[in-house]
């Protein structure tokens, strides 16, 4: 079983917490293990539950809009939550849920190696960039100590829900999409 097939098994069968008591399935994510670009939610929703991927529902359709705004394809990143089990009513994930998952968070990017991790919503960013908000800093690339590198570049974005909530968001997610390709050029420079 290669390491990738091993991690899957690992979430997938999960108990760590309360979250696995009421999922269909566990997400563990989906996209390309060789992609530079991760992109990190928050939780899975009623849709990724039900089919055990990441963003398939509205603010799925919406991110692969997004990603294909920018020239590539779903398929071309990975797309990963920092819960990988639906939170009851899509409540925000706990604090205590978010550090077991962790591991396998960290795993993920262990394995891919990503050269920009780009954040989607509050709880994704504040993992890895604690005590910014989001409504201040959302499209300005960071540096910060990563899990496989000591100065990981994370974009923290607004996450594509919000956009549906409050249309205003809609325009600044796609401006601030167009920064990804401008950021990876300067990081593989």
């Amino acid at each position: 079983m290669s390491e990738v097939e091993e991690l899957i098994k690992q979430i997938t069968t999960c108990t760590k917490c309360r979250l696995c008591k009421k999922r269909t399935n566990a997400v563990p994510g989906d996209g390309s293990y060789e992609s530079e670009i991760m992109f990190i939610g928050e939780g899975p929703g009623k849709d990724e539950d039900a089919q055990g991927k990441p963003f398939v529902g509205a603010a799925g359709k919406l991110l692969t809009q997004l990603i294909e705004s920018i020239g590539l394809k779903r398929s071309d990143v990975f797309i990963a939550n920092v819960v990988k089990c639906r939170p009851p009513e899509n409540r925000d994930p706990e604090p205590d849920e978010i550090a077991a998952c962790f591991p396998y968070l960290k795993k993920q990017v262990e394995i891919i190696k990503p050269k920009l991790i780009v954040t989607l919503g509050r709880h994704s960013m504040g993992r890895f960039l604690p005590g910014l908000k989001i409504s201040e800093v959302h499209g300005q690339p960071k540096r910060a100590n990563g899990i496989w590198q000591d100065r990981q570049v994370y974009l923290p974005l607004y996450h594509p829900a919000a956009a549906l909530y409050d249309p205003s968001k809609r325009e600044v997610l796609f401006r601030d999409f167009k920064k990804i390709p401008i950021i990876l050029k300067k990081i593989n420079s």
